[in-house]
């Protein structure tokens, strides 16, 4: 099976996801070396992020869904430390990072899956008579 090529709306989602999505990776690396916290919390933040990359590679709508529910363990995250500290700037690029990476990755598998379903063929009703 070949792959179709990405048009339109999905493709500028495209973009916007790796876009996001390397932003909130990189926000997520500048706050735990501005913390040094222990190696397991390092894990359990970044882990979660790469574990879908390799379905996001191949272009299975799979593995947008579940990102899109683990980037709001990232929004839960970002809004507490965003009451803790409004003026800190590092979590205010997370919460935009985070919430351009919801919101393209969930039109992304709308539009996409609208291109990868094969043409419905028309045909007319047969006429009861």
């Amino acid at each position: 099976m070949t792959a179709i090529a990405r048009i339109g709306p999905s493709r500028w989602a495209w973009w916007l996801i790796w876009l996001s999505w390397g932003l909130l990776l990189a926000q997520q690396v500048l706050d735990l070396f501005e913390f040094q916290p222990p190696w397991i919390i390092w894990l359990g933040k970044l882990l979660p992020l790469l574990l879908f990359l390799p379905g996001m590679l191949r272009d299975r709508l799979r593995s947008f869904i579940w990102l899109c529910f683990v980037s709001l363990l990232y929004f839960i995250t970002l809004v507490e430390r965003l009451f803790a500290t409004p003026q800190a700037v590092l979590p205010w690029l997370g919460m935009v990072a985070v919430v351009t990476l919801f919101c393209s990755a969930m039109f992304y598998v709308r539009w996409r899956a609208r291109e990868l379903q094969p043409p419905e063929t028309t045909t007319e009703p047969e006429s009861p008579i």
